[in-house]
């Protein structure tokens, strides 16, 4: 994420820029709170409800804070939240109170990913999860039914947040350093002028800004649509309901208190629960999503929770079965009745996260939307950071409001995938696990081959991936004694197949086609595309037309943003292979403003096929008369060929380690270039191949993945990338920030690791543990088919990175013995790749 410069916007000199947050909830008084700590004093809140109860998902959130989370920047965030608010009171009245947070089993299913979440909790740096016992649960939360729970998750530090009241001495707090909390007003618009804000036009007038963040929650589509922004979140309603007095609460907790016994959640029954003194509130995620339109409801008049818009008629019908799974769950409530509830709104996205960022064409436009209250203090920090300091600590890219394609941010895309969000928010489910719907949104020029071929499919990014081809099955049985994988646990074995491992088996020892359609492609164009991307870029760009130049783009402290791939198709012309649409984003941004460089995303009307394997060449020998022998091609060159008669573009690289090329072709071109690939391919053995095969060939040949494997919280010399660093290092952006470092002063590596016993197969985010202490965590991992063992890639101190250093990866509970090796485990002098 990058930020424009306020202070160049305006500002008189040396003042700090004047910013106005939309919102005043938990998220917008956080942000207040944590810009004038910072000493950007000029801060103006603004919500169109009364202060401090304004009627948002803030005035009515019932405040468990969970902190663990598969996200390790989510659990950081949601680790600051509790430590801010912890810090925090009102006339001595709690803003947070520690009283632990329960996760109990009724499933077998449900305990072993309670196991994997233990294993987050270890992975991010946190020692104090624990694994409990059915007699421990009951221990800790008495009202439970010891024959109905299997185990539990317990974390002491998580609780019950106040917002409300931490609104209220966060406000006190922002406003004796010189921030404005207005209440009462409502934003009618945004100004811009040059493609930047100027200010906020209210029914009072015209607050000035040179910064506008958009912290109001459920109304944030709105905010954003007035400078032309979608905002893709869907307010939904949630049911929260209030027991009646239940007699084995009385006494335990003071009114003061409210609670005693840990927050509780049921995630079996999509239920969690916390005390209101001697009474029980229960909030269900079990009915039906509740979609709610904005024009539906009116801003707050009042502070009373019968006027609050984010508090609609409680529908006792849909909270009935609920209420009976509680009480099996919790027997103490066979006699209580549900006394009150109401159906709350909050905001859900087309992937659960919540959204930070800053407009694509509006410079200092912010928003901060979709963030519960685990997150706020955490999110508004992360987003102080960004403003004020121009990066964040923790890797937003999770949380970037461009991570999505312009399809996702549609209305019938966003309301269908954020309702199936809420359906299964506490589904157990697998890291691959796709959606059921929608499907075939975004799909490559080759789909119908695919589906002939037998393809199954994974998403991701709207995009159909093809993970194997059931058409190569039947080879399962030619496969060589040595190349068959052996048999996984059944977490690890879902979205699997052996068919990967024909695949794998194909790329190294005949030939290959994989669709590499979904990875992002641009066109940078124009007299300033070369100026601009040797700024942004760590490697020389200046080169030969026809040059491919794998290099990283940095922030200004030398955290790594991206990786690319460039490819100079002419003097002024360069086709860029990117990590989405945010890449996209940043490079318009920082385009320069004379019209000189044009970044087109090329994505949608292109299509590509990967070429790979030892017989490569032979194929493209009957496909092509242009020459792409090593002499006419070289490894890391590009040229425009005619393939199959079909015109493309020919990139020679691999990601796979085998030789080969990238071959790229217009859409309405692609299926007339499988075709062609194919024919040509089988009297020498081709298959297509998909994803599965691809990750388990990429790790063995040491190939890093943006996003997984490295964020913006290392530095190309810890993850081992420092070779595409240029020098002089203060010609690029972030390059200053790397001066005297190197691989040998990392205190961190990103190291390979393998799996001693050859069969364990892990899949990601566990802890990786040295002496028995948790010391780092598992990146990315895969069966390594050429190898025959598990691969690993695992972020650890660079005491433990040396080779040969014996380490555990804890997975779902068993420590599994794996052992760092030296990289890459495939070809090392890249003779296979260079041919």
């Amino acid at each position: 994420m990058t930020t424009s410069t306020p202070s160049s916007a305006g500002t008189a000199s040396g003042a700090t820029p004047r910013v106005v947050i939309i919102g005043g909830g938990i998220v917008g008084a956080n942000l207040a709170d944590e810009l004038t700590m910072r000493g950007w004093t000029r801060v103006t809140v603004l919500d169109q409800g009364p202060l401090p109860l304004t009627g948002g998902s803030t005035s009515h959130a019932p405040g468990l804070v969970f902190q663990t989370n598969p996200s390790r920047t989510m659990t950081h965030l949601a680790a600051y939240t509790v430590e801010k608010l912890t810090g925090l009171d009102v006339d001595g009245a709690w803003c947070f109170t520690p009283v632990g947070g329960l996760e109990v089993a009724t499933t077998p299913q449900r305990l072993a990913d309670l196991e994997r979440k233990s294993g987050w909790r270890k992975a991010w740096g946190y020692d104090d999860g624990r694994l409990l016992s059915p007699e421990e649960c009951v221990a800790l939360h008495p009202l439970l039914d010891r024959e109905r729970v299997l185990g539990g998750f317990h974390v002491p530090s998580d609780g019950l947040a106040k917002a409300s009241r931490a609104v209220v001495a966060l406000m006190r707090r922002a406003e004796a350093r010189g921030a404005e909390f207005r209440g009462r007003t409502r934003v009618l618009d945004v100004g811009t002028s040059g493609g930047r804000v100027t200010g906020v036009r209210t029914a009072e007038g015209v607050v000035p800004a040179d910064v506008v963040v958009s912290c109001a929650g459920f109304w944030g589509v709105e905010v954003g649509a007035m400078v032309g922004m979608r905002v893709p979140l869907l307010p939904l309603a949630h049911q929260y309901a209030k027991t009646g007095q239940v007699p084995d609460l009385v006494g335990r907790a003071d009114e003061r208190a409210e609670a005693s016994l840990p927050i509780l959640r049921h995630q079996d029954a999509d239920l969690y629960y916390r005390e209101h003194g001697d009474r029980l509130g229960i909030g269900s995620y079990a009915h039906r999503p509740m979609p709610v339109r904005l024009e539906d409801l009116s801003p707050s008049e009042d502070a009373s929770s019968s006027a609050m818009p984010s508090m609609l008629p409680f529908t006792e019908e849909d909270f009935a079965p609920a209420y009976e799974d509680s009480r099996l769950l919790l027997p103490s409530l066979a006699d209580v009745k549900v006394e009150e509830g109401f159906n709350g709104i909050f905001s859900f996205t087309p992937d659960g996260g919540s959204l930070v960022g800053e407009s694509a064409d509006v410079a200092g436009f912010w928003v901060a939307e979709a963030v519960w209250v685990t997150h706020s203090a955490g999110v508004a920090r992360a987003l102080a950071q960004t403003l004020v300091d121009g990066r964040s600590e923790h890797d937003l890219h999770g949380l970037d409001v461009h991570r999505f394609s312009e399809v996702q941010t549609t209305d019938p895309y966003v309301s269908e995938t954020s309702q199936q969000n809420f359906v299964e928010i506490y589904d157990v489910l697998h890291p691959l696990q796709p959606r059921l719907s929608p499907r075939d949104v975004r799909v490559s020029p080759f789909h119908a081959r695919q589906k002939e071929a037998g393809a199954f499919f994974l998403e991701a990014g709207a995009w159909e991936r093809p993970h194997w081809y059931d058409v190569n099955a039947a080879l399962v049985t030619e496969l060589p004694t040595e190349w068959l994988p052996p048999d996984r646990e059944p977490w690890a074995a879902m979205f699997s197949s052996p068919v990967a491992a024909v695949e794998a088996w194909r790329t190294r020892t005949a030939v290959a086609m994989y669709d590499m359609t979904p990875l992002t492609r641009l066109e940078v164009s124009g007299p300033g595309a070369l100026a601009l991307l040797e700024r942004l870029t760590t490697s020389t760009m200046d080169k030969s037309v026809g040059a491919v130049t794998y290099t990283l783009v940095l922030d200004e402290a030398g955290g790594v943003r991206s990786d690319i791939t460039v490819a100079r198709l002419g003097e002024q012309l360069f086709q860029v292979g990117c990590n989405g649409p945010q890449d996209a984003v940043l490079l318009r941004r920082e385009a320069p403003d004379d019209g000189s460089v044009q970044v087109r995303d090329t994505t949608g009307g292109t299509c590509c096929i990967g070429l790979w394997g030892p017989r490569a060449r032979d194929v493209m020998a009957a496909l092509s008369d242009d020459d792409f022998s090593d002499a006419g091609l070289k490894y890391f060159r590009g040229k425009r060929a005619v393939v199959g008669g079909v015109p493309v573009v020919a990139l020679r690289l691999s990601y796979v380690g085998e030789l080969g090329w990238e071959l790229y072709a217009s859409a309405e071109t692609g299926q007339r270039l499988w075709d062609a690939v194919a024919a040509a391919g089988a009297p020498h053995g081709i298959v297509p191949a998909g994803r599965a095969a691809f990750s388990s060939l990429r790790l063995e040949k040491g190939y890093r993945a943006w996003g997984s494997d490295m964020t913006t919280e290392h530095d190309p010399y810890e993850a081992g990338l420092g070779f595409a660093v240029r020098s002089p290092r203060d010609s690029f952006v972030g390059g200053a920030a790397l001066e005297g470092r190197s691989e040998a002063t990392a205190s961190r590596r990103l190291v390979c690791l393998t799996v001693d016993d050859g069969r364990s197969v892990v899949l990601g985010h566990e802890p990786v543990l040295v002496d028995g202490e948790a010391v780092g965590y598992v990146t990315s991992a895969a069966y390594g088919y050429t190898v025959r063992k598990p691969v690993a890639y695992a972020w650890l101190p660079a005491s433990a990175a040396e080779v040969g250093t014996a380490v555990e990866v804890e997975y779902f509970g068993r420590r599994v013995a794996a052992t760092v090796t030296a990289e890459p485990l495939v070809d090392p002098e890249m003779a296979r790749i260079r041919g």
